[in-house]
């Protein structure tokens, strides 16, 4: 069975009165909504990936990965599209992907989406949760938004 390794970031920022917010995008073949990730480039670390991805998808450059938080999940699939089937896929087969996620704060709101997204909102947590369409997004988020909750009880 073929693997397949991406990475990606929960992207948040802090809103007004300190409210966090966080980046969905949708993206245009599916219509899902999710966090940037992407493919991990060869010789590419987890994290340079996670940025590359959120400034090709997002338009956003200088966000910051916050320390302590990395989840990966592992999710199978079916091959289906031009892209796999360039990689060496065959149309049909299970794929084994693995996907790490880091937390990444942005300073700003100005998002620029790549060709491959039709939307993005910029969401609070009960309101991006119930955007989302995937149980591993959803435990992500949550894992996340956990995280922050934690560490901002922490600095006060």
């Amino acid at each position: 069975m073929p693997i397949e390794k991406s990475a990606g970031a929960v992207v948040f920022l802090r809103g007004l009165k300190g409210k966090i917010e966080y980046l969905l995008t949708q993206h245009g073949p599916d219509g899902n909504w999710g966090f940037s990730k992407g493919l991990i480039e060869k010789g590419e670390k987890l994290e340079n990936t996670a940025l590359r991805e959120v400034k090709e998808e997002a338009g956003l450059a200088g966000v910051k990965l916050i320390d302590g938080f990395k989840e990966t999940i592992r999710i199978f699939f079916k091959v289906k599209f031009e892209y796999q089937l360039e990689r060496g896929m065959k149309m049909g087969e299970t794929v084994l992907k693995f996907i790490t996620y880091f937390l990444a704060e942005s300073k700003n709101k100005e998002v620029k989406l790549s060709l491959e997204h039709s939307d993005y909102a910029w969401l609070e947590f009960e309101a991006a949760l119930e955007k989302l369409k995937f149980k591993t997004d959803k435990e992500t988020l949550k894992k996340a938004n956990e995280f922050l909750n934690r560490i901002s009880t922490k600095s006060i």
